[in-house]
């Protein structure tokens, strides 16, 4: 047999022993086919959905209206001199940043030229006190000659007794007095105070420099009172009682609204508590706003851990509004469509209809609609329909976890 012969042979018997093993598997496989057992069908009961909820209870609640605003002082002035002269001192605390008192001497100018002027004018007022008592004598002389002369004759003219020469120097004297008050007030203005405390913002002046009248030397501002303008929607006046027209002290029975002013300053929040005392004169034409001003007073001594409440803050202004008595507090997004809450009861939800009396920045306020011990559905649904099956996590939680989230 040759080779070819050899090689057809062993591909032949190669192909026969693959098809019986393949036989073979199929056999095996029909064989363990016919052993097993049919599965046991089992129905999977239906499970709920699990939902997040929260128990509601009434309570008499306090609204709050926030904003936000910058602080200013209630006043800001510059200080202008009304004398001109050199200057030979300044308040040592006259500097940006420092602080003086209501009368305190901040800057005082060369005063010698006006202490001359005071004596010039006293002297001119001593010159026409003369005047007048030498022409009120020769009045009286000129009386005495008259009756000696004319007895139980009236004069028949005012020239006779001086008349216009007393009143001549009655004009005299009382121009000299004028110059002199004149000259001791440009004295007292050599001396520049200011009549409240008061903080500096900016100098222009140092000892030895000379200042003219109207020339501005210094920016201060008063330190009794800071304000903030808070810009607020016209419905959120609803909610205190707002100075509307007037100022808070002209309203008869009525207490200003109170306010807490808070900062974060140097890492921390600080917080002062202040009045709303009025509002600004017109709304603002652009974002319709009112602005209603919360005033902090002596913000430099009522003080938050030692950090004053300085002009320039932005800060957060809560005030303290009405009462709501029996209300209900949710989360805003538990309200759906704006006027339905979603309750769990015995295992299922019910669509409830509610009133909602003020909507807050994360709160809603439910005056009607819940009654207490109610559990109001927070998470949401894909699909919903009234009287479906729930879970809530309130049920699934143990008792001593109740207690604790409680």
């Amino acid at each position: 047999m040759n080779r070819s012969a050899k090689i057809s042979t062993l591909a032949v018997f190669q192909l026969v022993g693959v098809v019986a093993v393949i036989a073979a598997g199929l056999g095996v496989f029909k064989l363990l086919s016919s052993m097993r057992k049919a599965p046991v069908h089992k129905e999977r009961p239906f499970v709920a959905p699990l939902v997040e909820a929260m128990e509601v209870h009434s309570e008499d609640m306090r609204m709050e209206v926030e904003g936000f605003g910058t602080a200013q002082p209630k006043v800001t002035v510059q200080i202008v001199p009304q004398v001109a002269g050199e200057v030979v001192a300044v308040h040592p605390d006259f500097v940006e940043g420092g602080f003086f008192k209501a009368g305190e001497a901040v800057i005082k100018i060369d005063g010698r030229d006006y202490e001359l002027a005071v004596e010039n004018a006293s002297a001119a007022v001593a010159q026409a006190q003369y005047m007048l008592q030498q022409e009120q004598a020769e009045a009286a002389v000129a009386l005495k000659e008259w009756q000696l002369l004319n007895p139980g004759k009236e004069p028949d003219s005012p020239l006779v007794l001086r008349e216009p020469q007393i009143i001549n120097a009655q004009a005299q004297l009382q121009a000299a007095q004028a110059r002199l008050a004149t000259a001791k007030l440009n004295l007292e203005r050599t001396t520049i105070s200011l009549p409240f405390d008061g903080r500096v913002v900016s100098k222009k002046v140092d000892i030895g420099q000379y200042i003219t009248p109207g020339q501005p030397v210094a920016t201060v501002y008063g330190t009794d009172v800071i304000e903030i303008a808070v810009p607020l929607e016209d419905g959120e006046l609803a909610w205190f009682d707002a100075p509307l027209g007037q100022t808070n002290g002209n309203i008869q029975g009525s207490s200003a609204p109170e306010a807490v002013v808070t900062a974060d300053f140097a890492g921390s929040a600080r917080t002062w508590n202040g009045t709303i005392v009025r509002t600004q004169g017109q709304i603002d034409p652009a974002s319709r706003m009112v602005n209603v001003v919360a005033e902090v007073r002596e913000p430099f001594k009522n003080t938050s851990d030692n950090v004053p409440l300085t002009p320039g803050m932005f800060v957060r202004v809560r005030i303290q509004g009405r009462l709501l008595k029996g209300v209900f507090e949710v989360p805003r997004y538990a309200v759906r469509d704006n006027d339905t809450v979603w309750a769990a009861k015995d295992g299922s939800l019910r669509i409830q209809q509610v009133k909602v009396v003020r909507w807050g920045k994360t709160s809603a306020y439910i005056s009607t609609g819940l009654e207490n011990g109610d559990v109001v559905i927070t998470s949401p649904i894909d699909v919903i329909s009234d009287g479906m099956k729930i879970r809530t996590k309130l049920d699934e939680s143990s008792p001593a976890e109740q207690e604790n989230a409680g």
